[in-house]
């Protein structure tokens, strides 16, 4: 008798919660372009085949934040992991998600046509794509992009932090500008945005400098998507866009997927950020290493400066005002979600992890958004983009 009312107690407290929960949110459509969860997990050997007690995500908590899409971000830096270079980085992540994908048949699909993934969806299976963010893990060989395209790459970002041989980007093209060869596009970098359109690949402009995001818009012939970028108006930092990028997205019917980081989200938590990073935080652990041995004082930074930028965490409502922003701007047909989960080391307070994208949708609810706009931002918008580039 006791384990029943405790059955029944729980069966009440799971109902009142799904009923606390925006039905519109479950029905749309929820496309997230961007997820850090291959090199950050699933390389480090984590199985997130099932809810697992680290990162920001894993395939039970997708289902349960109404994700139906994923695009899986394949991400190596400045510096390669393996000796053979940027190119095996790919494709070794690449293996990852399709090791994933073979576990999980029944749960997981991946999304190679537009078709793949409508009927995904209709399945009610996830969908996972990829998508390379970072144009030099192609090195510089047009036959390395043909190459990740056939393994499934469905768009690439054209940089990363850092610039290429043929792209220029956000960061150097701000922070060490007049240290480049060359800002922008160069003949090769054009041949690449063709090349990307023939293949069905979309051109993903987030990190990109202004002049390549500007040289790339005039070479594409599809819609783009920033697939991890926010709004430069209301936290002026290199990685964010400017009206004039919002307004050239807009005309060429792309989508511009806001990025959940913090320091991307409100000026006043990248000031912070600033000031840690700078002479006062060198100031600081100088300080501690007087005391502590390396990886002691490692651990009581870390520890000082997560401590000191909680106050600073932004809210829900600062993300969706970015949304906002777009909207009002250029309309509710050009913003979508990129949350950059598993990637960056803060989210607003209380989007924890994958299983809270719920919170968005209402606070859309809140601002009056219709259902036929939010469906547009949670994912309608990305399919569109899809539909127009994917073969």
């Amino acid at each position: 008798m006791r384990y029943f009312i405790l059955f029944i107690l729980l069966f009440i407290s799971v109902y009142i919660f799904a009923q606390s929960r925006p039905k519109i949110h479950f029905k749309a459509v929820l496309i997230d372009t961007h997820n850090d969860v291959l090199s950050s997990s699933v390389l480090e050997g984590n199985d997130i085949s099932h809810r697992i007690n680290t990162g920001q995500s894993d395939l039970d908590r997708w289902k349960e934040g109404g994700v139906d899409v994923q695009f899986f971000s394949v991400w190596t830096g400045d510096t390669p992991r393996n000796k053979e270079g940027f190119f095996k980085d790919a494709n070794q992540e690449i293996d990852s998600l399709e090791f994933l994908i073979l576990r999980n048949p029944g749960r997981i699909v991946p999304g190679y046509t537009f078709h793949d993934v409508i009927a995904g969806i209709r399945q009610k299976k996830f969908v996972a794509l990829i998508g390379v963010e970072g144009g030099h893990m192609i090195e510089g060989d047009m036959n390395k992009l043909d190459s990740l395209y056939k393994r499934g790459m469905r768009y690439m970002t054209l940089t990363w932090n850092n610039s290429n041989s043929w792209a220029t980007s956000a960061m150097d093209e701000t922070l060490h500008a007049d240290s480049l060869q060359h800002k922008g596009l160069t003949d090769f970098g054009r041949q690449v945005v063709r090349r990307m359109n023939e293949l069905g690949v979309i051109v993903d402009l987030s990190h990109t400098g202004e002049q390549t995001f500007y040289d790339a818009i005039a070479t594409t012939t599809k819609p783009v998507l920033l697939s991890h970028s926010s709004v430069w108006n209301i936290c002026p930092v290199f990685r964010n866009v400017k009206d004039g990028q919002i307004r050239a997205v807009a005309k060429n019917g792309g989508v511009i997927c806001i990025n959940f980081y913090s320091g991307f989200l409100d000026s006043n938590f990248a000031k912070k950020m600033d000031e840690l990073e700078g002479t006062r935080g060198k100031q600081i652990k100088d300080s501690l290493k007087q005391f502590y041995d390396a990886a002691k004082m490692n651990e009581i930074w870390r520890q000082y400066f997560s401590a000191e930028l909680e106050p600073y965490r932004p809210s829900i409502s600062k993300l969706v005002d970015h949304i906002d922003y777009i909207v009002k701007l250029v309309g509710d047909d050009y913003v979508g979600i990129g949350s950059d989960f598993d990637g960056v080391s803060s989210v607003p307070v209380g989007l924890d992890d994958v299983t809270k994208y719920p919170l968005i949708t209402e606070e859309l609810i809140k601002r009056g958004y219709s259902k036929k706009s939010i469906k547009k931002i949670l994912g309608g918008n990305v399919l569109r983009v899809m539909k127009a580039n994917f073969k």
